[in-house]
C-alpha cells in the first residue's frame, strides 16, 4: 500500500455497510478496526433507540473520542474506523484533530435500500425512523476532500477490493480529490 493514511474512515449513514466494509478492510490493511458506535455514550444509544435523531451538541463529544482513537493510530498500527461523519465539520474535526492523514470511504445508497437493510438488522439500536433525519444530516463529501465514493449496494468483497486497488495507486501525501467508483 503506498498511500501514508494511517486510519482508513468509513462513512455514512447507518445501514450504509461502514462495519461490513471497515472490518474486510481492516483484515486487508492489518489495520484495528474500531467500530465507532461502541464510543457512544449510552445517552446516545438511548436517544437514538427511542426514535430521536442526534443534535451537534450529542455528536461533538463522540466524534471527539473517535478523534482520540484516530489520533492513537501510528505507522504500522493503523486504524479503521466506522464513524458516520456525516457533516464536513465533523469530518474536518477529524482530520485536524488525528494527527495525520485520513482516507474517507463513503459506501453512498438511496435511503430506500438503507431502510430495507435496516428493518432486517437485528439487534441495533437505529430504527429506519431515523434514515430521513441521518440523510437530511448527511453533507454529501465536496470536490476538495479527500473522500473515495464507492457503490454501498455492491459485494463487499467487491467494495474492499475497490478500495485497496484505490490505496495501491494513490500518492503517499493525499491529494484533495473526489473520487467515484
Amino acid at each position: 500500500m503506498t498511500f501514508s493514511a494511517h486510519a482508513i474512515v468509513i462513512m455514512g449513514i447507518s445501514g450504509c455497510g461502514k462495519t461490513t466494509l471497515g472490518k474486510g478492510l481492516a483484515e486487508a490493511t492489518g489495520y484495528r478496526f474500531v467500530e465507532g458506535d461502541d464510543l457512544h455514550t449510552a445517552e446516545n444509544v438511548a436517544r437514538m433507540s427511542a426514535g430521536i435523531a442526534l443534535t451537534d451538541d450529542d455528536r461533538w463529544p463522540w466524534l471527539e473520542r473517535i478523534a482520540e482513537e484516530l489520533k492513537t493510530a501510528r505507522e504500522g498500527d493503523g486504524r479503521v474506523v466506522s464513524c458516520s461523519a456525516l457533516r464536513y465539520a465533523y469530518r474536518q474535526l477529524l482530520r485536524t484533530r488525528s494527527g495525520g492523514p485520513i482516507l474517507f470511504v463513503f459506501p453512498k445508497l438511496s435511503a430506500d435500500i438503507v431502510r430495507a437493510r435496516l428493518r432486517n438488522r437485528p439487534n441495533h439500536y437505529m430504527p429506519p425512523s431515523l434514515v430521513d433525519s441521518q440523510m437530511a444530516t448527511l453533507e454529501l463529501p465536496r470536490p476538495d476532500e479527500h473522500v473515495l465514493t464507492i457503490d454501498g449496494d455492491a459485494d463487499p468483497a467487491r467494495c474492499v477490493d475497490l478500495v485497496m486497488s484505490y490505496l495501491s495507486t494513490v500518492p503517499e501525501t493525499p491529494r484533495p480529490t473526489f473520487s467515484h467508483i
